[in-house]
């Protein structure tokens, strides 16, 4: 793949392949490549993934990197834009969500690194969008504090600990079964709006970096 070319990769996680979530993703997906970049789909449902961390997984000396890990390691990896999709269960991103975080973005860094922000692992340098959805009203999220409390674990903890560029949130209340079709082709319109917009900005950030150095007068 050209360096050029900006890298998306989306995990997505629900247990229903028509979900709204699905669709969340296949509009995003679809977007980016309408924008003329590059992404890849990591639906853990569908690939079974398995969100229980190995004892021989944790970070210290006696660290190994699991053979499922590592296929994950090499499809997402250099990936300048990670967007994760998933509903909020009980107050919580789902347990495979959670998994995906201990198994593979954390894969082998340890609490060390991350306070010191060391700037290791999988997510350095890139940029972090979590997309989420429930079946409860914003405004009622706001009320209970949720909606705070889903930035700080689901964007800024990840942000900071793992030395990324940017992270941001967007979230859907309200998605219950039988959604009417206007409200499914707003959100999904918003959708489409906000990765075209993120698309626009990395494209601009990837040009800047690989254009050359400017010289000032004072170096000839």
């Amino acid at each position: 793949m050209p360096a050029n070319i900006v890298r998306h990769a989306v995990i997505l996680t629900h247990p229903n392949p028509r979900s709204f979530n699905s669709a969340i993703a296949e509009t995003y997906c679809e977007t980016v490549r309408e924008c003329g970049q590059s992404v890849v789909l990591r639906d853990l449902y569908r690939i079974g993934f398995d969100p229980a961390l190995k004892a021989d997984e944790q970070p210290g000396p006696m660290f190994a990197m699991s053979a499922d890990v590592r296929v994950e390691w090499d499809a997402v990896k250099g990936s300048d834009m990670f967007t994760l999709i998933f509903p909020i269960w009980f107050g919580l991103p789902p347990a495979m969500m959670k998994g995906y975080v201990d198994r593979v973005v954390g894969a082998g860094v340890t609490p060390r690194q991350i306070q010191e922000r060391d700037g290791c692992g999988l997510l350095r340098g890139s940029n972090l969008l979590s997309i989420s959805t429930s079946g409860a009203p914003e405004a009622w999220l706001d009320e209970q504090g949720q909606q705070e409390a889903l930035r700080d674990v689901a964007s800024r903890y990840l942000f900071r600990a793992f030395a990324m560029k940017t992270a941001s949130t967007l979230h859907f209340g309200g998605i219950v079964q039988d959604l009417p079709k206007r409200v499914v082709d707003e959100h999904l319109h918003t959708v489409r709006e906000r990765t075209r917009k993120l698309c626009a900005r990395l494209a601009v950030e990837k040009r800047d970096r690989a254009l050359p150095p400017k010289i000032s007068c004072s170096e000839h």
